[in-house]
């Protein structure tokens, strides 16, 4: 049976690394996660960084690169990620300014400029999704379906976010099968069952996460990544519940 890794995007534990980067990754090392998706470098160069998660066998799945970045040096985030020995960015976030019909028309524009240098350097550029992007533009379909189907399958691929898609009122699994062969990176989050439909840790709310892990198996997934914006308990508490979550699961 395929094994798929598990990361954690190091957003999670964002107040943790602001005092103790390095200490923040020993941590997340020792609850067992494979990998981390990188959202900054904790003022460590990319060569400085990758010695230190060499040393505590850790991967950099990928790595949240603000889009102004993107636009503004891709060479240089390209460099930075062949250093660290990455295979993927991701455009993490629209600003609420772009998130208009005709800045969806310029994203998709600049997200095959930049997925096309990456292609060619042997990275992988993909998109991550919110809510706001199911909302239905004038052609009647959601923007983040318009943003898949007009950007080049080989240049810009998906990390799907199934807390986000689940808010939305869409059905993950569903978006998976639709866009086989371009989700290599999954974000994993759960949701209360309450009305405020809040972050929740992994088998403890009511996203669907069965039918994702199941598909995830029989597909193109190349990471499991556990993120979780917000976290009523400790941080650290909630990614290793998470964790615990997958591995009770055998994933």
């Amino acid at each position: 049976m395929k094994q798929i890794p598990i990361a954690l995007q190091m957003y999670t534990l964002r107040n943790e690394t602001e005092k103790d980067f390095t200490g923040t990754l020993q941590k997340v090392a020792g609850l067992g996660y494979a990998g981390v998706e990188l959202a900054g470098y904790g003022g460590l160069s990319p060569k400085e960084l990758k010695g230190t998660l060499d040393s505590l066998n850790l991967r950099v799945a990928s790595s949240h690169i603000p889009l102004s970045e993107l636009r503004n040096d891709v060479h240089k985030v390209i460099h930075g990620q062949l250093e660290l020995g990455s295979s993927y960015i991701v455009c993490p976030y629209l600003p609420p300014e772009e998130r208009t019909e005709k800045h969806y028309f310029q994203l998709i524009d600049d997200l095959n400029s930049i997925g096309e240098k990456c292609f060619n350097e042997g990275i992988t550029l993909c998109y991550h999704n919110h809510d706001f992007e199911l909302t239905t533009l004038s052609n009647g379909k959601p923007a983040l379906e318009m943003i898949l189907n007009e950007t080049n399958p080989h240049w810009v691929k998906a990390e799907f976010d199934i807390y986000w898609l689940t808010f939305a009122g869409e059905k993950p699994v569903e978006w998976l099968k639709r866009y086989q062969g371009r989700t290599p990176l999954v974000h994993l989050k759960d949701m209360t069952l309450d009305g405020e439909r809040f972050f929740a840790e992994l088998g403890t709310g009511g996203v669907e996460l069965t039918s994702v892990l199941d598909y995830g198996i029989h597909s193109d997934v190349d990471w499991w990544i556990v993120e979780q914006d917000e976290s009523r308990i400790s941080p650290i508490e909630s990614v290793r519940m998470s964790l615990d979550y997958l591995r009770l699961n055998k994933i």
